[in-house]
């Protein structure tokens, strides 16, 4: 077991939800041939049934490379470094929030921003100016309405957008709309 806590749960998970402990699973992908992350990935979606967030760790132990881990922390601390840095306690925030949704919530960090997703995107995070985070949010269907925004030019991935100016921005209101559309991509 893991001695990072998020992992172990994970790791306890997956036991649960398989029969079989992490180390058995690693043996079924050592056995498969597969080198590749994304192809172990896929095998244990596809062939077992894996929800995303369990076959990525699986298949991270199997290669055993913190490395993808490290290139997603570096993509994020360049989007918050210099004049954007004090903008990350609204990140954090927004990141804690998703990880209570689900483990098969998966944060996959980009260039610019952090796209939130479950079986497809639901959201993202993205510093975008100085002073101001958008959190782009999948609500097809909802009319824009006071803080929920339709995402105009902002990103095409997104339906909505809301602005976040500081930590206490991201309230009640803004994780409900956050949990429906992370219900609603799953």
């Amino acid at each position: 077991m893991s001695q990072d806590p998020q992992i172990a749960t994970m790791e306890a998970n997956i036991l649960e939800k398989t029969g079989k402990p992490v180390s058995e699973w690693l043996k079924v992908v050592k056995k498969s041939g597969l080198q590749k992350h994304g192809e172990i990935v896929k095998f244990l979606k596809t062939d077992h049934g894996f929800t995303h967030g369990y076959a990525n760790l699986v298949a991270h132990q199997a290669l055993q490379s913190s490395a993808d881990h490290q290139d997603d922390d570096d993509l994020v601390a360049q989007q918050y470094a210099g004049p954007k840095a004090g903008l990350k306690p609204i990140y954090d925030k927004v990141v804690r929030a998703v990880e209570s949704l689900g483990m098969d919530v998966e944060l996959a960090p980009k260039k610019a921003y952090v796209s939130l997703r479950r079986r497809k995107q639901f959201a993202l995070v993205q510093p975008s100016t100085k002073t101001r985070v958008d959190l782009g949010i999948n609500l097809k269907g909802r009319p824009p309405n006071g803080r929920l925004e339709a995402s105009g030019s902002f990103n095409a991935m997104v339906s909505h957008r809301v602005r976040l100016e500081s930590p206490s921005d991201f309230d009640a209101e803004v994780t409900g709309w956050l949990k429906e559309a992370y219900e609603a991509a799953g």
